[in-house]
Parts: C-alpha cells; sequence; structure tokens
C-alpha cells in the first residue's frame, strides 16, 4: 500500500502527462486551422501560369484562325495576335508570383507560431512542474 506521498506524487505525474498531452493536442488543431488555406494558395500559384498559358495558346489560335489576303496583312495579324498573347501569360505569372510569396510568407508565420507555441507550451510545463516540488 502507498502512502500519501507516492499517491500524491503518482497524481501529479499523471496530471503533468495530461497537461503535456492536452498542449499537443491544442498544437496540433491549431496547426491545423492556420495550414487550411494554405493549400488553396499554393494551387493557385502552381496552376496560375498554366492558364496564362493557356490563354496564350487560345490568343494565337484566334490569330491565325483570322489571317486571310497578302502576305503584310497576314504579318501585322500574326504580330499583333502574339502581342495580344503575351498578357494572359504575364498575368499568369503575375497572379502565380504574388500568390507564391503570400503563401511562403504565410507558411513561415505558421511555422513561427508552432515554435512560439511549442516553446509557451515547455515553459508551462516547467512552471507546473516547478509548482509541484514546492
Amino acid at each position: 500500500m502507498d502512502g500519501p506521498e507516492e499517491v500524491a506524487r503518482r497524481n501529479q505525474a499523471e496530471a503533468l502527462k495530461g497537461a503535456r498531452r492536452a498542449s499537443a493536442r491544442s498544437a496540433a488543431v491549431v496547426h491545423g486551422e492556420m495550414k487550411r488555406g494554405l493549400v488553396s494558395l499554393a494551387t493557385i500559384a502552381s496552376t496560375a501560369p498554366w492558364f496564362g498559358l493557356l490563354g496564350t495558346v487560345l490568343v494565337i489560335h484566334n490569330s491565325f484562325g483570322s489571317v486571310d489576303g497578302s502576305k503584310e496583312s497576314i504579318m501585322a495579324a500574326i504580330a499583333e495576335g502574339l502581342s495580344q498573347a503575351l498578357v494572359p501569360t504575364a498575368l499568369g505569372l503575375i497572379v502565380a508570383l504574388g500568390t507564391m510569396w503570400c503563401y511562403k510568407y504565410l507558411l513561415t508565420e505558421v511555422e513561427v507560431f508552432d515554435s512560439d507555441m511549442e516553446i509557451a507550451s515547455l515553459q508551462l510545463i516547467n512552471q507546473l512542474c516547478r509548482l509541484g516540488t514546492n
């Protein structure tokens, strides 16, 4: 049969284990909530250039479809179509670069928050250990 001090020590150890588990569970929940929107940003950043390229191909295709007449008019139509075709590519790249910058920035903020949360959790557990030994 254990004495009251042994029971108190065992209860304290169980309480600390419970605090560690609760802290880990909270960190996982908050981390999941913070990263939820980042997947959408990554998807936009990776697909935007492809939509820009698709727009470029469609504009070039349309410029060749409207070509008829003399050699000079054909060249003028193609040159105009090519200059218009660069717009979707540029927009796709601008969207991708901006979105990727936001994604990287927010991902770094989540990682910093995770680190801060881990430090705070360890400080809390240490404080609880100190209170329990006094």
